[in-house]
């Protein structure tokens, strides 16, 4: 599998995930909903991924960036998120723009050939990211880690998880772990030992 292909394969991935996540949120109230004060919150996850994949733009294709207005100091690295849906812009404009984002990135990675990869970013460029392929690396494990804040919120609106376990899961559980009870000390075992 060619860099370009394993690139797209993990952007598209990381981002079915999240769009699966994002669908359970439907009212103001959940959009903004927060674990604890000042957490992160399904809209601004969605408008942070969104600014984010902006930024990533302007290092690898700075032809496709957009200015929206407002969005850096809400959504922007260093942004304090709020759980007031009303300092917010509507939730549509944001999942379009995170989606719009997401397209462009994804145009800018078929533009770009093997050897590209391998590039230099601009002198500025944050020590973290070394070269082309890095960029479109960081905005997949950037997601992935924003999408496991946003999975914590979810649950805590009551959702079951996104996805449920092997099958096989269940005989290791019921099966084996049971035939290993007797070996294992309490604090190992989720079921033993917990009042």
């Amino acid at each position: 599998m060619s860099m370009k292909d394993r690139l797209r394969r993990q952007l598209e991935s990381s981002r079915n995930m999240s769009e699966k996540m994002l669908a359970d949120f439907k009212t103001p109230q959940q959009w903004t909903h927060q674990v604890f004060e000042g957490g992160n919150h399904a809209l601004w996850f969605a408008g942070h991924v969104a600014y984010s994949d902006n930024f990533f733009l302007s290092l690898v294709a700075p032809e496709k960036t957009i200015e929206k207005e407002g969005y850096g100091n809400l959504f922007g690295m260093g942004s304090h998120p709020t759980g007031n849906a009303e300092n917010y812009p509507p939730v549509d404009e944001v999942l379009s723009f995170m989606r719009e984002r997401r397209q462009a990135l994804l145009d800018a990675l078929e533009e770009k050939d093997e050897e590209s990869f391998n590039l230099t970013l601009p002198d500025g460029t944050p020590d973290f990211l070394s070269d082309i392929a890095s960029v479109f690396e960081t905005a997949i494990w950037h997601e992935g880690m924003h999408c496991g804040q946003l999975s914590v919120v979810r649950r805590a609106l009551g959702h079951r998880p996104v996805m449920s376990a092997p099958q096989t899961a269940s005989y290791i559980e019921n099966e084996m772990l049971d035939s290993t009870l007797p070996m294992l000390p309490e604090a190992f075992v989720p079921h033993r030992g917990i009042k």
